[in-house]
């Protein structure tokens, strides 16, 4: 399938929901991964102990990080990644949540 016309780049969307069990370990442990970064400036450095403290999502997203989701898969190279987290109202009962629902994106969902 590989042809001119084909682009040798793939976005790959994943969306995980999370039930929170730990806050204060998922804190601590971004609090850790932070004072391990050595090249993080001493100002932003303030900033994120700051968010990751205030909030247990922010701290999440610094624990996450896409390059481990596919540093051990064959073939690719990851180029750019961004995420983010946010606190929800989740009910897994909803249509809303129905993750066999097809997005109209691609055929591909997993």
């Amino acid at each position: 399938m590989s042809t001119p016309e084909t682009s040798r780049f793939v976005r790959l969307r994943v969306e995980l929901v999370l039930e929170i069990e730990d806050a204060e370990g998922i804190t601590k442990a971004a609090l850790r991964r932070i004072a391990d970064d050595g090249a993080m400036p001493a100002a932003e450095r303030a900033q994120a102990e700051g968010a990751v403290t205030e909030d247990t999502a922010e701290a999440l997203a610094y624990l996450v990080d896409p390059f481990d989701l596919v540093s051990q898969v064959p073939g690719v190279e990851l180029q750019q990644a961004s995420w983010s987290s946010e606190r929800i109202d989740y009910d897994p009962d909803s249509p809303e949540w129905d993750l066999d629902e097809d997005d109209g994106d691609d055929d591909s969902d997993r």
